[in-house]
């Protein structure tokens, strides 16, 4: 039951993320934002998130999973809540900095609660359920968000998404009493007694996540603008090529995930299976700029989809080496750091987007990046990790619930 209600806490972390993005013409019609102004929000999202990441991994860490979980979801609902009631840019701009700042918590304290429930021949499986799952937000808010704001209008979108995260955040820390997660706070955030930072294999994950990252936030933010540029389509016309596309980014984990631990339980090397699933999920990306050339919305859908799927794949396998290469009481600092450096490369995308499409560049040159980023983020992991080797090959995960 703890597993379900933890894979559901990332389908709200990106309900609440995407709203803005899928509501985005509308918004901008009612408030007046220029595709700059939308970048600048963009940008201190990630700005806030990537910030926030710097002291998330400790805290959940410090916290553990049970109140890391609760506090987290708690705080990034009633961030989202704020949104309904914002007037100015300057507001939006501070809900958006709050929102970032508080999904933070999301990442390592799903990575720190995937590596205390699964053993290292089983992990790449939960972790890319949890993706696939986690993807489900992404389906979903195309389809629901747009009836949301035609019905009450978009304020109440942002309200009801955060209120349904309140509950969540009730509902897990009634369902945890008792749990033992065997998740004790660490001391100082060491690797090799040398803080985490500092630690060469940090910064090799680090940068994988900042070409990685980079894309999936370019998609993530601007993907409904591309398909109201280029095919006209708006409100709930958005929602199914949008759904078909993040359908790609749970197929990705899935399979990513299901198919890494069934070569690790045969016998085949960490290294090896690892490096085999971000070959193939780099080499998905590369076609994203034709999408730039199909006649119609259901064709683009489907080459975002096979990126996504790549994406979500090479995606599963980098949070399956951190909890590899991680000693598991420091797996949030870790993760927690990295994920500061991918959304800092979040943040520069955003806002460089923003400007080329002011600039009249269009999505080309910003596609041609996407194709070529997870095959330069692979190639950093195999001159900063020639070998992988699990930290802890004795690991056999801790069950949190049944």
């Amino acid at each position: 039951m703890l597993f379900a209600l933890a894979l559901t806490a990332g389908i709200l972390n990106l309900v609440d993320r995407q709203i803005i993005a899928v509501l985005k013409p509308t918004i901008a019609a009612d408030l007046h934002w220029s595709d700059d102004d939308y970048g600048t929000l963009a940008a201190l999202f990630q700005t806030g998130a990537a910030f926030g990441f710097l002291a998330a991994g400790w805290l959940v860490d410090r916290l553990g999973v049970r109140r890391a979980n609760a506090f987290g979801v708690a705080a990034w609902s009633l961030a989202a809540m704020a949104h309904g009631w914002a007037r100015s840019f300057s507001a939006f701009m501070a809900c958006r900095i709050s929102l970032g700042a508080s999904e933070a918590m999301g990442t390592p304290a799903g990575i720190k609660t995937m590596a205390a429930i699964f053993s290292p021949e089983q992990r790449s499986t939960g972790i890319g359920l949890s993706n696939a799952i986690n993807s489900l937000g992404a389906i979903l808010a195309p389809l629901a968000i747009p009836v949301v704001a035609a019905v009450w209008g978009w304020r109440a979108a942002f309200v009801l998404a955060g209120a349904l995260g309140l509950v969540w955040a009730g509902g897990w820390w009634l369902a945890t009493r008792g749990v033992d997660c065997q998740d004790t706070p660490s001391g100082p955030a060491r690797l090799d007694g040398r803080p985490v930072w500092r630690e060469a294999r940090t910064w090799t994950i680090a940068g994988a996540k900042v070409l990685s990252d980079a894309t999936w936030f370019l998609m993530l933010f601007w993907m409904p603008d591309y398909f109201h540029r280029a095919f006209g389509l708006a409100g709930t016309e958005l929602g199914p090529p949008l759904a078909l596309a993040y359908s790609g980014a749970a197929l990705g984990s899935l399979l990513a995930g299901t198919l890494s631990s069934r070569w690790i339980s045969a016998g085949g090397s960490i290294d090896r299976v690892r490096k085999r699933v971000m070959l193939v999920s780099a080499l998905a990306v590369v076609p994203v700029p034709l999408a730039l050339l199909t006649p119609g919305a259901w064709g683009a859908a489907a080459v975002l989809a096979l990126a996504l799927a790549g994406h979500q794949g090479f995606s599963t396998s980098l949070f399956g080496l951190i909890a590899d290469v991680t000693p598991r009481a420091k797996v949030g600092r870790v993760t927690g750091f990295s994920a500061f450096c991918g959304n800092m490369g979040g943040t520069a995308i955003t806002k460089i987007a923003g400007l080329t499409l002011a600039a009249g560049l269009g999505y080309g040159p910003l596609f041609a990046f996407a194709a070529v980023s997870y095959l330069l983020a692979l190639g950093l992991i195999s001159l900063g990790l020639p070998r992988i080797v699990p930290v802890e090959p004795g690991d056999a995960g801790v069950a949190l619930g049944h």
